[in-house]
């Protein structure tokens, strides 16, 4: 098959040992980010099979009428990104494993990792002391503190583990249903929205974005953080209301705010507000970004592409497009 891989920014696939599962395969790796549809369409006209890299491209109907080659998307994970009916429409397959009952580590370390950097100031520490200026601050110490988890699933778990090892203090908020399933593993669950936001020293998101959840932490939720806490967000952009996160760092509650994700990505714009806010330490969107969690996703991935071929498709979204022919 011609087998597309798109946004593979640091031609980092090829060299891992998953990459070898398309041996027999024409491939073409795309190592930079195109939006333009008809460039995209221009470089994917003979594409058969599309890898996609997590978020990264949105597969639009446009640029599926751009495609007549395409028989299957080959991705992992959820698919916000991806218009299922129009792939449907146009007989293209879309096959994406859901992961399995193991969290993204990664995600939950660099998590832990933004912590430690807000807490410790380590940014600005490292800035400080890279200019000659020694030392610039003051930092805090986690041991006793109180961390906010938002969401009761893998990832969080992950660095409530993390946290107790610590000496932190740990609390849940959730969904209704999240809630009393941590109330029934025995953990402590804040008594109230407001109350959690307002007595954790760290507040770290942990949730799926879709519609129910967009935009669901609100310009009261974060004014009621206290001036010297944490927010930090792996998780996704959209689960903050529209500019509340600018304009909370601006009011100074939150002090500080440790985010991986943005609502425009790749946000390349050093004069961006938030981006540029002193009170931000920001990374790019890389909570997935290790080579051991390339290895585990693009394995799945590939496997897809090789079942596709086989006349044999998993993991399938849409069973009502043609799957293959």
């Amino acid at each position: 098959m011609k087998v597309h891989i798109l946004d593979d920014w640091f031609d980092t696939l090829r060299g891992l040992p998953c990459f070898a599962r398309l041996d027999g395969h024409d491939v073409t790796v795309w190592t930079d980010h195109a939006e333009d549809v008809d460039l995209l369409g221009e470089r994917l006209a003979d594409a058969e099979a599309l890898v996609l890299f997590r978020e990264r491209t949105k597969v639009t109907r446009a640029l599926l009428e751009r495609l007549p080659n395409l028989r299957l998307i080959s991705q992992r994970s959820a698919y916000p990104h991806v218009d299922v009916d129009a792939c449907t429409d146009h007989g293209v397959l879309l096959c994406s494993k859901m992961p399995a009952a193991t969290p993204s580590y990664a995600a939950a370390e660099l998590t832990w990792a933004l912590i430690m950097a807000a807490m410790r100031q380590l940014p600005a520490q490292m800035a400080a002391v890279k200019a000659g200026g020694w030392q610039m601050g003051v930092g805090k110490t986690l041991r006793g503190r109180r961390l906010g988890l938002y969401g009761y699933g893998r990832i969080a778990k992950a660095v409530a583990g993390y946290a107790k090892a610590f000496g932190m203090e740990v609390v849940w908020w959730s969904s209704d249903e999240g809630r009393a399933r941590a109330a029934a593993d025995g953990e402590a669950v804040a008594a109230s929205r407001t109350a959690f936001f307002a007595q954790s020293d760290v507040v770290s998101l942990h949730l799926r974005l879709k519609p129910e959840t967009r935009g669901l932490i609100t310009a009261a939720d974060l004014a009621a953080m206290q001036p010297g806490a944490v927010f930090v967000n792996t998780s996704r952009a959209g689960l903050i209301a529209p500019g509340a996160l600018l304009a909370a760092l601006n009011a100074g509650r939150p002090g500080t705010a440790a985010i991986d994700v943005f609502d425009s990505e790749p946000l390349t714009d050093p004069a961006d507000p938030l981006l540029a806010h002193p009170n931000l330490i920001a990374t790019p969107h890389i909570g997935f970004v290790t080579e051991d969690e390339f290895d585990l996703q693009f394995a799945d991935i590939f496997d897809q592409i090789n079942a596709y071929a086989a006349g044999e498709p998993t993991h399938v979204i849409n069973p009502e497009a043609q799957p293959y022919g």
